[in-house]
């Protein structure tokens, strides 16, 4: 069996990178992390964030990069991808100005468009969901199901985040299966089963993990990315609870 590699979202130890970056990335190597997922670079540049990755031990698992920026400076981007190993790029997050029908088709265009650049670069551009894309179209389909159903699955790929799925009343698994081969990310978050459905650590919460986890081989994911948008423990707490979850369902990590 492969084993699949485990990246953390770098968003969710913002605060602490903030303060120290590198003792961050640090930290995350001595948890047992394989990678980072990054959203933002601190201030350091992209060969300076790949020297430290060096040392540690550490892959760039993706990038998450904001949508005005694909936009306005793609072949920075993709530079950037080139220096620090990144093989994905992730559109990771719609403002609520940018979410009309009207957007979602302008949106589409432009995926695939970005998406045929990237890919002629060697980079995979993915698409990151949380719960409004899972509201309906005036044709009755989600908007994410338009995206990847408007799109071509070798220039668009998917970044599936079973929070927000299980959020919206989906199931994580069959959406994995439906855009397997096109899922190289997965996002693994879990949520707490009281009203609130706050953010939880992997393994405390309700979100059907194991049939997620149980998907990976058959559907060809490159990483698991452990994100926790909000924790009531400190940052680093949480995700130790979370990769300690997943030494008990990945026996080879």
């Amino acid at each position: 069996m492969r084993k699949i590699p485990v990246a953390v979202q770098m968003f969710t130890l913002r605060e602490e990178s903030a303060k120290d970056f590198a003792g961050t990335l640090k930290k995350v190597a001595e948890l047992g992390f394989d990678g980072v997922e990054l959203a933002g670079y601190h201030g350091l540049t992209p060969m300076e964030i790949k020297e430290l990755l060096d040392e540690l031990g550490l892959k760039t698992a993706a990038c998450h990069v904001p949508l005005d920026q694909l936009e306005n400076n793609l072949a920075q981007v993709i530079e950037d991808q080139k220096i620090l190993g990144s093989k994905y790029v992730v559109c990771p997050y719609l403002m609520p100005d940018r979410r009309s029908e009207s957007d979602y088709i302008a949106l589409i265009s432009f995926l695939e468009h970005a998406g045929e650049i990237c890919r002629q670069e060697g980079i995979s551009l993915c698409y990151h969901n949380h719960d409004f894309e899972l509201e309906r179209l005036s044709d009755g389909r989600m908007a994410l199901e338009a995206i990847f159903e408007e799109t071509n699955p070798d220039m668009v790929k998917a970044e599936l985040d079973v929070y927000w799925l299980t959020k919206a009343g989906q199931k994580p698994a069959e959406w994995i299966e439906r855009y397997q081969k096109r899922t190289p990310l997965i996002h693994l978050k879990d949520m707490t089963t009281d009203e609130e459905q706050f953010f939880a650590e992997l393994g405390t919460g309700g979100v059907d993990l194991e049939a997620v986890l149980n998907k990976g081989e058959q559907v060809d994911i490159q990483w698991w990315v452990v994100e926790q948008d909000a924790s009531r423990r400190t940052p680093l707490e949480s995700i130790e609870i979370s990769i300690n979850y997943l030494k008990t369902k990945l026996p080879r990590l």
